[in-house]
């Protein structure tokens, strides 16, 4: 990019209009048909070699078997280029896709809603080193709608089939109408990139969104969730330690039998018999049948399993319990301030009010222009140094990218002055 390239976004920017226009043409199937599942060493390797000597950058999609299987690896990898065509990689007869990773690996790809198919995708051996995210730059334009078929829509004027995002993709053989589908979330990925890209150019936002995706493609992995337990839904109900215990107990053996298994987790016991459990506390497996869930065919099996689980929380010593609330990590719920810290309260208030109108301005989600926890910790716990170079250091310890600081530090800067620090 140019420095002319490198415009800075005003406040008067206007977002992509979505009046209604021509009807959308529907696009049925792709230009080249759909190709045929590359599930053999020697289709890999041909696979490869076309996409190294391809040209420009590659669309990439990927999809899973969520709610089917246990996990959230892939089980077909889409791929364009111009040069190479479409392909579609099966990861399950092929799991190790390193080495098409490694011919792409100066090439920019092209992804939508990329944090959702990066880790599934680095599972096989394929990590970008460069990316365009067409979802995060449909917010950053200020489009209203961000899915692969609205963007697609408003932006090229083609309408996508969307009827098998949700089906299980784990099914061996795939369905024809699948792979169809599955080629086409590829085939005008590319096009809407550069649609984007030139949107971009126009807004003044081009370079915010380098940035955006240069940070998503330098993230390293994410860590495995302490306590992944506490995520049961209904746990809101589930107020005393024995109880959590309970909990705790019945996840992790549901999580053994599903990994076991290879299902997904809900399949095996859904997260409300776990609640009912716990708040029951069953003594015997017939009491503990009696519970909604535990009395289906797949319930019945496992009912020893459950009840020998609820038995070893019931028999905890009580040192051994979990503890009622986990600590949280950062600042407490913003409902607690105005008691805890009334200063705080009133910076965070301030803050919020400016940057919902900044961002309005600028046609973005808030939470685009700046995380809300990032402003939740910059309120909860301000600098020493009030000046603008201190507060813009701590948005920098937070992961703010330079865009962000330049666009929100005069006004966090102000909301951290406007009340006592302490």
């Amino acid at each position: 990019m140019t420095d002319a390239e490198e415009t800075s976004a005003t406040d008067t920017a206007q977002a992509p209009s979505e009046d209604a226009g021509p009807a959308p043409i529907p696009l049925l199937a792709p230009r080249e048909g759909v190709p045929e599942v590359t599930a053999t060493a020697a289709g890999l390797a041909a696979v490869t070699a076309a996409f190294a000597a391809g040209a420009g950058p590659v669309a990439v999609d990927a999809e899973r078997a969520s709610g089917y299987r246990y996990g959230q690896r892939a089980y077909l990898v889409q791929l364009r280029r111009a040069g190479a065509g479409t392909a579609l990689v099966d990861p399950v007869a092929c799991p190790d896709l390193g080495s098409l990773g490694e011919a792409l690996a100066d090439t920019e790809w092209v992804l939508h809603a990329a944090t959702q198919d990066l880790p599934c995708l680095r599972e096989t051996g394929m990590v970008p080193a460069r990316l365009f995210d067409t979802e995060l730059a449909g917010r950053l334009a200020g489009f209203p709608r961000v899915g692969l078929g609205a963007m697609v829509e408003n932006v090229l004027g083609y309408a996508l089939e969307k009827g098998h995002s949700a089906a299980d993709w784990s099914t061996r053989p795939l369905p024809e109408p699948w792979l169809r589908y599955a080629a086409l979330d590829v085939e005008l990925l590319t096009d809407l990139r550069d649609a984007l890209e030139e949107e971009l150019k126009n807004q003044g936002k081009l370079e915010w969104a380098l940035q955006e995706f240069r940070a998503i493609a330098q993230a390293p992995p994410a860590p495995p969730r302490k306590d992944p337990w506490r995520r049961t839904s209904g746990m809101h109900k589930v107020r005393r330690r024995r109880q959590l215990a309970v909990v705790r107990e019945l996840w992790q053996t549901r999580d053994q039998i599903a990994r076991r298994r290879d299902v997904s987790p809900g399949k095996v016991l859904s997260d409300s018999a776990i609640v009912e459990a716990a708040l029951g506390a069953p003594r015997t497996a017939r009491a503990l049948a009696a519970l909604p869930g535990f009395g289906n065919r797949m319930g019945r099996r496992q009912l020893e399993q459950w009840h020998a689980a609820v038995e070893r929380a019931l028999t905890l010593p009580e040192e051994e319990l979990p503890e009622q609330t986990k600590q949280p990590a950062g600042p407490p719920p913003p409902r607690a301030w105005a008691d805890r810290d009334p200063a705080a309260a009133a910076r965070l208030s301030t803050a919020r009010a400016g940057v919902t109108a900044h961002a309005e301005r600028l046609n973005l989600p808030q939470e685009n222009l700046i995380t809300p926890d990032t402003v939740r910790r910059l309120c909860w716990e301000p600098p020493a140094d009030l000046s603008s170079e201190g507060v813009a250091e701590a948005l920098r310890a937070y992961g703010a990218r330079p865009w962000q600081i330049e666009q929100t530090l005069p006004l966090l800067t102000a909301a951290l002055r406007a009340a006592p620090s302490a």
